[in-house]
């Protein structure tokens, strides 16, 4: 597994080794030991980690990449070659299995940096003559996110900016993580697909209505404002001056997030008798802020 002490993999990790599977995962740093789990120091620049990672793995498990960089050769890094250096060790070593995370993003690769090196790597895992999977999920959230911490800090101030309408899918960070453990014991169904996963919202949620249910989940109600492209664009400009690289709302994110839809295609679903969302996104935004809450963030 790469990516394991990310926001998706930490989850995906717990899940694996709580159903009693052996688990090797990359990491760049020490990390205390667990039963079952081998970790592997190292990064996707490394082929060296990445040949001990995938030695006598019966599937691989990409999850790592980029979401933020300071320019396209940062996103192409992370998220294109780096699942290029995954291919490559897999083929070295003769495993055949891949389940290759993804974004909702690469389906429109001209909107920005992130989304068009996540589709070259979509491009890379197609090409690769591996088992492969491709999984695209849509907006994640859960109790150890950051991503979408600021518009909980918003609604907790019970004023939210948002983008100039549109729709969006979501999907809870433990629905996500089963379902990837679910594809890696599975291959018959899924073998090269590549599926839009959400949390079983039909036709996604409007923007509006999901900055409420945000309310709703830190006990506020919200006033939701739609915001402007070239306001976006000032404030992205205006993070990264405050913050540098730990900007959140950056320029190359900005037409990412006014697109108009970021839902899930019906017809790009994982099959039903495969897998079925189990959280409720109320309750899931509710657990979420209460987590945010006993950390101190919110």
């Amino acid at each position: 597994m790469t990516g394991a002490t990310g926001f998706v993999g930490a989850q995906t990790l717990d899940l694996a080794l709580e159903a009693g599977l052996h688990v090797s995962a990359l990491t760049r740093r020490a990390q205390p030991p667990r039963a079952r789990l081998k970790w592997v120091p190292g990064s996707l620049d490394e082929a060296h980690a990445l040949d001990t990672l995938v030695r006598d793995a019966d599937v691989v498990i990409h999850i790592a990449g980029v979401v933020n960089a300071p320019d396209r050769d940062g996103f192409e890094a992370g998220n294109a070659r780096g699942t290029m250096a995954v291919v490559d060790a897999m083929r070295k070593r003769g495993v055949r299995r891949l389940i290759h995370i993804s974004s909702l993003a690469a389906r429109e690769p001209g909107l920005s940096d992130y989304g068009w090196s996540k589709e070259l790597a979509e491009r890379h895992v197609k090409a690769s003559g591996l088992d492969w999977t491709i999984v695209r999920p849509p907006a994640i959230y859960g109790p150890n996110d950051r991503e979408m911490l600021e518009l909980f800090r918003m609604a907790k101030r019970g004023i939210m900016l948002l983008p100039p309408g549109g729709r969006l899918s979501v999907i809870h960070v433990r629905d996500l993580a089963q379902l990837l453990l679910t594809l890696a014991q599975e291959r018959d169904v899924s073998l090269a697909h590549s599926y839009e996963v959400d949390d079983g919202t039909p036709e996604g949620w409007d923007h509006k209505d999901f900055g409420a249910a945000i309310g709703r989940a830190v006990g506020r109600a919200v006033r939701t404002l739609a915001t402007p492209a070239w306001l976006l664009g000032v404030a992205a400009r205006t993070d990264r001056m405050i913050r540098g690289k730990g900007a959140k709302l950056t320029p190359d994110r900005v037409d990412y997030f006014c697109h108009p839809d970021w839902v899930a295609a019906a017809a790009s679903h994982v099959p039903a008798q495969l897998w079925m969302p189990q959280v409720a996104t109320e309750v899931g935004l509710k657990e979420t802020a209460d987590a945010y809450r006993a950390k101190g963030w919110l």
